[in-house]
């Protein structure tokens, strides 16, 4: 199964490399981004997006902007300015303050020239980090699939969303390492069809068994018994709280009517335990995201949308959460994650 990374640091050129998701099932393309604003700008316009990839893309941003800024008068001044804009970009997802913040740590109170190299040190770890949290979280829910069934998944928790290997989907792949038979439901994920432009690709190109259905259609499958588990990422975990793609909570509740597992794929830098829902800001994205289609207008001029970019599910909806450390149950205690 292919493991390439999504997002990675090219020593050659001190810049960030990562696959650009937007163009994606027609066109694979790598972009080199060199400036802390085009990593900002790539981030808003979901050229690299998931919870562990946003961490990464975080921890990276503050390295790149600590190896451009040639000035060390004003060093402290532009890294606190680009991590500021970095944090901005998408609120929600708590990974991506996580990488910003973590890799801030590792220059406290050190001299520029020692802080560019702990930045890059610690950004590369980081990265590295996740692709080891995403094998062994893998591992870990593997064993609660079937050994032959049909698992439903939305939006896209695989290696695009974080350095590789992936969370949800990578669940999904240790269990076909271990010999286990999943044919898998993928929800093309309205407005920007991550599901079937991102997750329904990864999965054909791995091998593995993959439909498409437009999101409205999962809890008829449940009903005719076509689903035997539903399994997501994550963005944000609080303690009463999953925050996820827009359109989880519909699929929690159908599963939960259904008697149907629902489980949670996420690392531990995904957990805000410490927050509740209602603290969390959720992004709302733009209208020109709901009201046109493939170039084409699809709600009249004078007609609103809301266009949250995520939901809440409650926990009590969750069968259980998988981390790289375990799987937890309820009732859940996230006190000893981080």
């Amino acid at each position: 199964m292919t493991e390439e990374k999504t997002i990675w640091w090219n020593d050659e050129n001190s810049s960030v490399m990562l696959i650009d998701q937007t163009l994606l099932p027609t066109e694979y393309k790598v972009i080199e981004i060199t400036e802390v604003s085009r990593l900002a700008d790539a981030i808003r316009r979901l050229e690299v997006r998931g919870a562990p990839a946003l961490g990464v893309a975080g921890a990276f941003g503050v390295a790149l902007s600590a190896t451009r800024c040639v000035s060390d008068v004003e060093f402290d001044e532009t890294i606190a300015s680009d991590a500021a804009l970095l944090k901005s970009t998408r609120p929600t997802a708590v990974n991506l303050a996580w990488g910003v913040d973590k890799v801030l740590r590792s220059m406290e109170k050190l001299p520029p020239e020692m802080a560019r190299i702990m930045a890059l040190f610690a950004a590369k770890n980081i990265a590295e980090n996740d692709t080891k949290a995403c094998m062994f979280l893998g591992h870990n829910g593997a064993s609660l699939l079937p050994q032959i069934g049909t698992v439903l998944t939305h939006c896209n928790a695989g290696a695009l969303a974080c350095s590789s290997w992936g969370t949800a989907l990578g669940v999904i792949r240790s269990a076909k390492k271990m010999g286990k038979k999943i044919s898998v439901i993928s929800c093309e994920t309205r407005p920007l069809l991550q599901g079937s432009r991102l997750t329904a690709w990864e999965l054909a190109r791995d091998e593995i068994p993959v439909t498409t259905i437009v999101d409205s259609e999962a809890a008829f499958l449940m009903r005719q018994g076509k689903i035997d588990a539903v399994i997501v990422g994550a963005d944000r975990i609080t303690k009463d709280a999953v925050f996820n793609k827009i359109g989880t909570y519909m699929h929690a509740v159908c599963a939960k009517h259904h008697g149907i597992p629902f489980y949670v794929a996420a690392p531990t830098p995904t957990f805000d335990a410490g927050a509740s829902e209602v603290e969390i800001t959720i992004e709302q994205r733009g209208r020109d995201e709901v009201s046109g289609f493939f170039g084409r207008t699809t709600v009249p001029e004078n007609v609103p949308v809301i266009n949250y970019a995520f939901d809440a599910t409650p926990l009590d909806l969750v069968t259980a959460i998988i981390t790289e450390k375990g799987v937890l149950y309820p009732p859940y205690d996230f006190t000893d994650l981080r």
